[in-house]
């Protein structure tokens, strides 16, 4: 895969480098000339001194051959312009952008060319409520511009799902259960999986789903 990702700094150096160790091809964008040069060469990652958010910029960098673009630059603003051009001038397959400042959450969607955002303070303290919450929904990522969302529940006891297979749950129609977490191991959920007190839910679940609808089916009976 080919990836581009804009800004140089810690995280998209690293973002860089793991990238390029796991096979894939990176192609790392940094305007700033005195960074770009303290950069050591590293297999699998092209680092080149331009502006993202410039469009000749990105025609020079043939923005137009690769698969992702990773928006990663301390600055929303630039993020949401690299995203934009990415999705727009270059129709990027699938471009994602980092949220520097929670309240900026908003913007950064399908509007923007976001494929999907991440916010590291939300996503922390999604992290710690799923952590710490037996019974409550806990939404994990937003993915597609907000269009479908991750969420994880942890099954208490008195869970309405506890005992039930998959398959007979009735989940909404929008609503699908990627995996299944039991005992610290990553389990395949199949219509005859037969849900436990324990077992940490993980779902995909459209925009169209209201939260109430899932809770209904795994929460806590009262």
């Amino acid at each position: 895969m080919r990836v581009a990702v804009a800004g140089a700094g810690k995280v998209g150096r690293f973002l860089a480098e793991d990238l390029a160790a796991s096979g894939h091809q990176v192609l790392l964008l940094e305007k700033n000339p005195d960074l770009v040069s303290s950069i050591e060469p590293s297999a699998g990652v092209n680092c080149i001194c331009a502006d993202a958010c410039e469009v000749a910029s990105l025609q020079d960098a043939h923005l137009d051959e690769v698969d992702v673009v990773v928006a990663v630059t301390g600055d929303d603003e630039d993020n949401l312009v690299i995203s934009l051009l990415a999705k727009q001038e270059f129709a990027v397959p699938r471009v994602i952008a980092r949220v520097n400042h929670p309240k900026n959450h908003w913007l950064f969607n399908e509007s923007w060319g976001v494929d999907v955002a991440v916010s590291t303070p939300q996503l922390l303290a999604g992290l710690v409520e799923e952590a710490v919450s037996v019974g409550v929904l806990v939404r994990l990522l937003q993915f597609e511009g907000g269009n479908s969302r991750l969420v994880e529940m942890t099954l208490a006891e008195k869970s309405p799902a506890r005992g039930q297979a998959l398959g007979e749950i009735g989940l909404p129609r929008g609503a699908t259960i990627v995996a299944l977490v039991r005992d610290g191991h990553v389990v395949v959920p199949r219509a005859d999986s037969i849900l436990d007190t324990g077992d940490e839910v993980l779902l995909l679940v459209s925009a169209s789903i209201d939260d109430s609808e899932i809770r209904d089916l795994l929460a806590q009976s009262q």
